[in-house]
C-alpha cells in the first residue's frame, strides 16, 4: 500500500513530535504492509512550511529507515493567499513528489466563493488538486453538491482511513460510506500523526473496504491510485458519480460500471 498524506516528519508541525516518534510511526506502517509513504506537513493553518528543512528531516529519516520504507515528501496545502502566489512560481515546493498532484485542505469554519476558480487555477497551472478528508469537513458534509462540482471540475478526493472506521465520529464514518458508495472517492490515506489516536495504518481500513467494494476497488484506492500520483502520472481509477451515470444519487451501483475501473 502507498500512504500519500500523513505527518511523519518531526517536529515541524502537529504530527510526530521527535525522530523517535517518526521511527515508530515508520515501524507501525512497514508493519502494517506500507511500502511507501508521503510526507505532508501543513503549509499554512499556523505552520511554517520550509521545503529545505523538509528536504533535510526526509534524507535523516530515510537514512535511519534503510530500504524498509520509501518515503516521499508533499504538504498539505491550505488555500491562503500567500501559497496560491508561492505555487504559481514554485509549484513543486508543494506537490507529491514534486510531481503534479496537490493535496488541499480546506477550512472547517469557511469555504469563501472563490474556491472554485481557485481550484480551477491550480488546474490551469497542469496541477491536480486532491481535496484531503472532506468527510470530516461539517461544511463539506452539509454541501456535498460542491463536492461532486469539484470532481467534475477534474479534483479528487482522499478520505482518511479512520474515518471509515468510525474513529472521527458518526458524521464522518457516513459521509466516507456515502461518497465510496457514489464513486466520490479516489483515495484512502491514513493522515497519520502519532503512534497512538491517529497512528499511520492501513490495512484495517484496506479489509473493510475490500468487504463493501471488492478488492479491485481497495486495490485501486490504497495502491494504484497512490502510487499514480506518487508518479505524476493520470489516475487509473476514476469512476463515474451516480448522476453521470444516469442515475440518481444513493441509488446502487449497477455492475457493468466495472469497466470504468482501469483503463
Amino acid at each position: 500500500m502507498v500512504d500519500i498524506h500523513c505527518h511523519l516528519l518531526p517536529g515541524i508541525d502537529d504530527g510526530a513530535t521527535s525522530i523517535e516518534v517518526s521511527l515508530e510511526m515508520a515501524a507501525m506502517a512497514v508493519e502494517d504492509g506500507i511500502t511507501q509513504v508521503v510526507a505532508t506537513p501543513h503549509a499554512g493553518s499556523g505552520f511554517t512550511f520550509r521545503p529545505d528543512v523538509v528536504r533535510e528531516l526526509r534524507v535523516e529519516l530515510q537514512a535511519r529507515l534503510g530500504d524498509r520504507l520509501t518515503l516521499l515528501t508533499g504538504c498539505d496545502f491550505h488555500l491562503s493567499f500567500d501559497n496560491l502566489q508561492d505555487i504559481r512560481t514554485e509549484p513543486e515546493r508543494f506537490t507529491i513528489n514534486q510531481k503534479s498532484y496537490l493535496l488541499v485542505e480546506f477550512a472547517d469554519y469557511s469555504i469563501p466563493p472563490a474556491i472554485d476558480q481557485s481550484l480551477h487555477n491550480l488546474q490551469l497551472a497542469g496541477l491536480h488538486p486532491i481535496i484531503t478528508h472532506p468527510e470530516r469537513n461539517p461544511l463539506i458534509r452539509s454541501q456535498p453538491e460542491r463536492l461532486y462540482k469539484w470532481i467534475r471540475q477534474g479534483c479528487y478526493v482522499q478520505i482518511t482511513a479512520g474515518s471509515y472506521l468510525g474513529k472521527f465520529g458518526d458524521r464522518a464514518k457516513a459521509a466516507a460510506e456515502l461518497w465510496l458508495d457514489e464513486n466520490a472517492v479516489h483515495f484512502i490515506a491514513s493522515d497519520g500523526h502519532n503512534t497512538t489516536s491517529r497512528p499511520l495504518r492501513l490495512k484495517e481500513a484496506y479489509s473493510a473496504i475490500a468487504s463493501r467494494k471488492g478488492d479491485a476497488v481497495a486495490r485501486a484506492l490504497f495502491t494504484e491510485n497512490p502510487r499514480a500520483a506518487v508518479d505524476g502520472e493520470p489516475l487509473p481509477f476514476v469512476p463515474l458519480l451516480p448522476e453521470d451515470l444516469g442515475q440518481a444519487p444513493g441509488a446502487s451501483t449497477p455492475k457493468r460500471r466495472k469497466r470504468f475501473f482501469f483503463f
